[in-house]
């Protein structure tokens, strides 16, 4: 279900507040990967025009976060490994650029951080994982904003809301998210100390392992799927 959240007082033309709300709905894990979205029931939920919502579902295909098939509709893409790669490098490339660029930092900017660390920390204690995806999600998200490029900033919620997307391959996600509670704790911790050039190191390695255990994710997503194909083909051979 969607809901109205994210929905805000600025500017924003109607197809791009009601592209926000579905795309936060996509980034907190709410609307997952194959879904299709109906169109007379977002209309109707929303209480937009039908000409709105196509522009939103425009402008959220531009981001990678919905796919049209012909004939069938619109849906929440599913991410492959090349995708998952793609994205890492991106991240790679734009997160540590942003660490490296600080020539010196502000103690008050990474009070967000620090917020988003300890919610991390809180809904891990108390088994509540998809709350701790979400936070690790807003704690990159602050730390791209430590430069005041509106530009970075964009580009880092877009690529941030198609890696929700490849997540779902884990189906466990304290598997994943577990050590990378206090792994962003040890980021913070260095950017708190001044030491930013060692966090941007760290974080590069994060990023690293993080890409490499989803490509794992998805070799065993491969094998078990090949194992289930085999499996059921022979059954179907025996009856």
């Amino acid at each position: 279900m969607v809901r109205m959240t994210g929905w805000n007082g600025s500017n924003e033309s109607t197809a791009e507040r009601i592209a926000n709300v579905l795309r936060q709905q996509i980034t907190e894990g709410d609307v997952p990967p194959g879904t299709q979205l109906s169109e007379e029931r977002l209309v109707a939920r929303l209480g937009v025009s039908r000409n709105t919502l196509r522009e939103a579902f425009r402008l959220l295909t531009h981001d990678g976060l919905l796919v049209h098939h012909h004939n069938r509709g619109v849906f929440v893409p599913v991410l492959d490994e090349a995708d998952l790669v793609d994205l890492y490098r991106l991240r790679r490339i734009v997160e540590c650029g942003v660490l490296r660029s600080l020539t010196g930092l502000d103690p008050n900017l990474l009070l967000p951080l620090r917020v988003e660390v300890e919610a991390a920390e809180s809904a891990a204690s108390r088994g509540e994982w998809d709350e701790v995806v979400t936070a690790n999600m807003r704690f990159h998200q602050g730390l791209v904003r430590l430069t005041e490029s509106r530009r970075i900033q964009d580009t880092t919620r877009r690529v941030l809301a198609e890696l929700r997307l490849v997540f779902h391959v884990v189906s466990n996600p304290e598997v994943l998210h577990e050590r990378y509670v206090r792994r962003n704790r040890a980021l913070l911790d260095l950017l708190e100390a001044g030491k930013i050039a060692q966090a941007a190191d760290e974080l590069e390695q994060y990023l690293r392992d993080a890409e490499e255990e989803l490509l794992d994710a998805y070799r065993t997503m491969r094998r078990v799927g090949s194992a289930e194909y085999a499996r059921t083909s022979v059954a179907g051979e025996m009856r």
